[in-house]
């Protein structure tokens, strides 16, 4: 299965919830060519540069110096380690530029969501994520936020202790297990803090959407013209809060919604996924003869059943590491189809091999989740993740307090629930703390016409976090896309994609409501 044939989005800003340590993952897609620093040695590609006493304005009078990078350009941005104090020290942020195949109109920048997704893998894989209309129109750039790829990486874990954190059980149920995840968290953090250093504290979404908006001044345009996956929702609507006259046309696919809290997310996110299995369990049952049972409740408890044997042991898997599909690295394998509908055979094969014995299609789907490849991890995602959203909000449980929480999650996900209130506990230890506005409110007060798109049965961004969205932005407009998988754009919903190009290409804002 190759990464071109694997087709899937990325996930939101509250992520993957899992057992006291791993908090929070992601998927994203990644190039055949990827050429990302694994964690093993991310440790080493932090670059800063010193105090030099600048200003704010003269990172904002910089030039971008662009070369060539295969078929795109790719190029540097320097912007402060901390925006309170500009002159102290500053880090470089990658960034690439895939240009506009005919009649330009400007630049507009891209995230992939995560966080910790590479945004520069967007550009490079633009004629995969973009339509040719957009494309045609547009310089598509993308960046490394801060923390990610290669923008001065943090890192926590060796890729031998990864491999160890990742593959853990994320619901934990016996004394043992309890105390593995909670020093999984401790190493974790401790890891963190040791291999990081200060970049760690400085990775937050508000100072990504302050060097975005240095990064569009680098560009040369008077306004922002930006379209948001998942994640990058809440960084466009970020940016919209801290720069509205400098919003011009923005796009937020698979909108999160901004005001929920790290424990209300998690619900959210939960139910989200617990739809989404449902989804696929139902078109199977639909088709005839499912493998899983002849009703959802029968396949729900064939796939609940499939994960208590992997608990109790592991499947071979023939990996060539040895490794086996422990419990952990089996839900990461379950959850990541479930982004989009293409990816639902994928799941047909691993679960149908899994229930006779064979873990290796669910490692293999596990190790994309990572971006694991040849033994190696091709970026610092799964750790990028969980600095950034927990600097975002560091609230936490201890494990004592984590059974109080199970009736609320079972009842929003019978699957999936006790995972979920265990990523409660994902934040326990941080040791940094934000410095530039933590408590930012978003309400976009001031900025031109926002489009918000939502999915009705999005995994990992659910629908009604879309409809939050575009309620709390005064200017927003909601776009909905009728369907299954994660985001809106470049399904096969030409309602969708039109209404998307008249937005960014012609400037038409779409109807309020419009229903796809």
């Amino acid at each position: 299965m190759s990464k071109r044939t694997l087709i899937v989005a990325v996930v939101t800003v509250w992520a993957l919830v899992l057992a006291g340590a791993v908090g929070v993952g992601v998927v994203l897609l990644r190039g055949d060519d990827s050429d990302g620093k694994g964690s093993e040695e991310a440790g080493d590609t932090v670059t800063t540069k010193g105090p030099d006493g600048r200003s704010l304005e003269d990172f904002y009078d910089q030039e971008i110096t662009w070369t060539r990078c295969g078929s795109n350009e790719c190029g540097t941005l320097e912007v402060p380690i901390d925006y309170q104090q500009p002159g102290e020290g500053s880090i470089e942020l990658a960034v690439e530029r895939t240009k506009a195949t005919g009649d330009r109109i400007g630049s507009l920048v891209v995230n992939p969501g995560g966080p910790g997704a590479p945004g520069t893998d967007t550009a490079k894989d633009a004629d995969f994520y973009f339509a040719d209309a957009l494309r045609a129109a547009y310089d598509i750039v993308g960046f490394d936020p801060r923390g990610t790829g290669d923008s001065a990486p943090v890192d926590c874990l060796t890729d031998e202790a990864l491999d160890a954190y990742v593959a853990a059980d994320p619901d934990p149920d016996t004394p043992e297990e309890v105390k593995e995840a909670t020093e999984n968290s401790e190493r974790f953090w401790t890891g963190c803090e040791a291999r990081s250093g200060a970049v760690g504290g400085h990775v937050s979404t508000v100072e990504a959407a302050r060097d975005m908006d240095v990064l569009r001044a680098a560009l040369g345009e008077d306004q922002l013209d930006y379209f948001g996956f998942s994640y990058g929702t809440r960084l466009g609507a970020t940016y919209a809060e801290l720069f509205p006259d400098k919003v011009g046309r923005m796009a937020l696919d698979g909108a999160v919604d901004p005001s929920l809290s790290a424990r209300d997310g998690a619900l959210s996110q939960a139910k989200g996924f617990e739809t989404a299995l449902r989804s696929y369990i139902q078109s199977c049952v639909d088709d005839g003869g499912c493998f899983l049972g002849d009703s959802v409740d029968a396949g729900l408890k064939t796939i609940k059943d499939l994960l208590a044997g992997i608990d109790a042991k592991p499947l071979e898997t023939g990996d060539r590491e040895g490794r086996d599909l422990t419990v952990g690295l089996a839900f990461y394998g379950l959850i990541l189809p479930l982004y989009s509908e293409d990816n639902w055979p994928y799941l047909d094969d691993g679960l149908q091999k899994a229930l006779k014995g064979d873990g290796s299609t669910l490692l293999l789907l596990a190790d994309f989740y990572g971006s694991r490849e040849n033994g190696r991890y091709t970026d610092n995602s799964l750790e990028a993740i969980s600095v950034i959203n927990c600097l975002d909000d560091p609230w936490s449980i201890t494990p004592d307090e984590v059974p109080d929480n199970f009736a609320e999650f079972e009842q929003a996900s019978p699957t999936f629930g006790d995972v979920f209130a265990w990523g409660l506990t994902a934040c326990n230890g941080i040791p940094f703390t934000a410095t530039d506005e933590p408590d930012l409110e978003i309400d976009g007060s001031g900025a031109a016409p926002i489009m918000v798109l939502g999915t009705t049965r999005d995994p990992a961004t659910p629908y009604e976090e879309a409809v939050a969205m575009a309620e709390q932005l005064e200017s927003a407009v909601l776009v909905t896309r009728d369907g299954d998988g994660h985001t809106a754009y470049n399904k096969s919903n030409s309602c969708i994609d039109d209404a998307v190009h008249a937005y960014l290409i012609d400037g038409t804002v779409p109807e309020d409501g419009l229903t796809c």
